[in-house]
């Protein structure tokens, strides 16, 4: 593989093994993006995963990389996180947190499990239970120049 010196990716063995204990099958395209992608905790769009896979020297299609973030996202390998009906991110820590999101850089950032309670939430409307809770703070750059 032809990768940048100061980028980390996974061995394919190690990508493998990781795929398969989420019951995903380890075909060489999602291979491919598994050994990118999953090497830290990182919040990453499609499009930027697409430029690491190909920073690489790999080719895969856009098509591929959507499909497979979002099985990646359906077998708990990672979570999607909709910022805004057109906007994606895929979380590789799958721990409970919440994020900010700055709407001026476009940047994801975490909030520390424990620093946003949600300890008190309503109850569910009968027959079903809590699944899950994703809060998703916006934030702006603050405008220095004002007095």
């Amino acid at each position: 593989m032809n990768e940048p010196a100061s980028f980390k990716v996974l061995s394919d063995d190690e990508a493998a093994a990781r795929l398969r204990r989420h019951d995903i099958l380890p075909t060489q395209q999602r291979l491919q993006i598994a050994r990118v992608l999953l090497t830290r905790d990182q919040h990453v769009s499609a499009d930027q995963v697409l430029e690491l896979v190909n920073a690489c020297g790999n080719s895969v299609s856009k098509a591929t990389v959507y499909n497979t973030l979002g099985l990646f996202a359906e077998k708990g390998i990672l979570r999607e996180v909709n910022v805004d009906p057109r906007r994606a991110f895929y979380d590789t820590n799958r721990s409970n947190h919440h994020h900010f999101y700055n709407v001026d850089t476009g940047e994801l950032s975490d909030i520390r499990t424990g620093q946003l309670p949600v300890d008190q939430l309503p109850a569910p409307p009968p027959g079903t239970q809590l699944e899950g809770v994703d809060v998703i703070i916006r934030v702006r750059n603050s405008d220095t120049s004002k007095p």
